[in-house]
């Protein structure tokens, strides 16, 4: 199902952020950040995303493991609501996605049909004709798209995965990051550096994550830190029911 191929994508995305912002250890109350070890800039930095109640996550590059380079762009919150889109790359397509409350849209165009879904590709999307396809988040053929586009699944998984990295941590020099001063905190875990630049200032978010080697070379962008998901859905008549563009009942759950 297209969901799927879509969610494993930006899953690529949270992924990285996961294993850059796992130190594991207890932080210094001091907020001079940038005297701080490394592990401790890395926690500050997890913890400040842990408590975040919305972002906007870009990502570009390729993530390695015969991942395709792509691009994401998604604003979420802890709600669930969920705005933006997925550009599998190298032709393969583009995904417009929308998730508002218990209902999800989704806008795949010719190029992702014609790639992602070989046999019948082409008829679904003369079916659509540019309109989006609308479903229940309930429907289990949309659950990775519902959970990806879900700021909660994302901090479960950084969360879960806290106290387990492997490897030390070092600390670069401070340095700019699109107008925002950071010091990076990287470490090498199976092959690849991974980099986070922390906003010296404020909570300390990660403002970028970047991941080098074993056939990856990708970035991550954090910003838009508890500000609204867009609101805007697409109207009636740009919709057309997902059950009836596959010809049948949502799966159960």
């Amino acid at each position: 199902m297209t969901g799927q191929h879509i969610a494993a994508r930006a899953a690529a995305c949270t992924a990285v952020v996961v294993l850059a912002v796992s130190g594991g250890t207890v932080a210094q109350a001091d907020d001079d950040i940038e005297s701080l070890p490394a592990e401790q800039i890395a926690d500050r930095s997890r913890d400040a995303l842990l408590d975040v109640r919305s972002l906007r996550m870009e990502a570009r590059g390729d993530f390695g493991e015969g991942r395709s380079p792509m691009t994401a762009d998604l604003s979420l919150d802890r709600d669930g609501n969920c705005a933006g889109d997925v550009d599998l790359g190298e032709g393969k397509g583009t995904v417009d996605i929308v998730k508002r409350g218990d209902s999800v849209w989704l806008k795949p165009d010719a190029d992702f049909w014609e790639n992602q879904v070989p046999v019948g590709g082409s008829a679904f999307d003369a079916v659509l004709a540019g309109r989006y396809m609308k479903g229940s988040a309930e429907d289990a053929r949309l659950r990775p798209v519902v959970e990806a586009c879900d700021l909660d699944t994302f901090r479960e998984l950084v969360t879960d995965n806290a106290g387990t990295a492997a490897g030390s941590f070092t600390k670069g020099e401070v340095t700019t990051v699109d107008g925002v001063r950071t010091v990076p905190v990287t470490r090498t875990l199976h092959g690849q550096r991974l980099t986070a630049y922390v906003d010296t200032e404020g909570a300390h978010h990660p403002v970028r994550i970047t991941v080098r080697g074993d056939g990856a070379d990708a970035a991550v962008d954090f910003s838009g830190f508890d500000e609204p998901v867009p609101t805007a859905t697409p109207p009636a008549d740009e919709t057309v029911d997902v059950s009836a563009l596959l010809g049948r009942a949502p799966a159960q759950s």
